[in-house]
């Protein structure tokens, strides 16, 4: 499975939602503390980048020797229409402080020293030190999974369902509740699937999510589709 920081690794780099908080920082809407871009550095730190005239550039231009704190929070949500569909977030507190020089008209970058993190999500509620989070690597297909699971939503809707066959003493009552399946994550260790009571208004205790792994971890979306063929082929065995 992937390692916590790996998790709060892959969700910075990724494309969910993100919001630096500021204590005291004056905001009059709250997309002020989005930022559009967001990079991790080769020692951990993470660059955002804002509008020039936001008040995260306000507040990290005035700050002095990197005393001003924030929390850069990340809410990750499932591409795909499920029940629940925040899988996860994390939290990344640290120092902020401009970065000389412009990106780009109208832009401006920041740097976020991180001092610690968290992650709560489909793998459970973790802490990652700064160290840790340095050394991670985001997950290889993090780029590509929304794309991906609305792929395998839309276009392999049955052989996802028929992934149920491989969950032993549960195939049998997924199979008589006619349950729904839809493709919840994808990571390179494993697909995982959200079984569901078809039509609205199902009880809360009639969704669960099932994890298929596959036989090694995937390097690249070629890796993928043998690893998805192979799972098919052996829920159709």
């Amino acid at each position: 499975m992937p390692s916590a920081a790996e998790r709060t690794r892959t969700l910075v780099q990724s494309t969910c939602s993100a919001v630096l908080l500021i204590p005291g920082a004056a905001v009059t809407r709250p997309d002020q503390l989005m930022p559009e871009a967001r990079s991790v550095g080769p020692d951990g730190e993470i660059f955002l980048v804002f509008p020039s005239d936001s008040p995260a550039v306000r507040a990290a231009t005035h700050a002095q020797d990197d005393e001003l704190a924030a929390v850069l929070e990340l809410t990750d949500v499932a591409p795909v229409s499920v029940p629940n569909r925040i899988r996860g977030r994390a939290w990344v507190s640290g120092w902020v402080t401009c970065v000389p020089g412009v990106t780009e008209p109208g832009r401006m970058m920041v740097r976020l020293e991180v001092g610690e993190a968290s992650v709560d999500d489909l793998w459970g509620a973790e802490d990652v030190e700064p160290e840790e989070f340095a050394r991670a690597h985001p997950d290889p297909l993090v780029c590509h999974e929304a794309e991906l699971l609305q792929h395998l939503h839309s276009g392999h809707g049955d052989q996802v369902r028929a992934l149920y066959t491989l969950l032993g003493e549960r195939a049998e009552d997924v199979r008589r509740a006619g349950d729904q399946a839809v493709p919840l994550a994808l990571d390179r260790f494993g697909l995982r699937v959200r079984f569901t009571r078809a039509g609205s208004g199902a009880p809360a205790d009639r969704s669960f999510d099932a994890r298929f792994e596959f036989p090694e971890p995937v390097r690249d979306v070629g890796g993928l589709r043998r690893a998805m063929h192979t799972l098919f082929e052996a829920a159709s065995d």
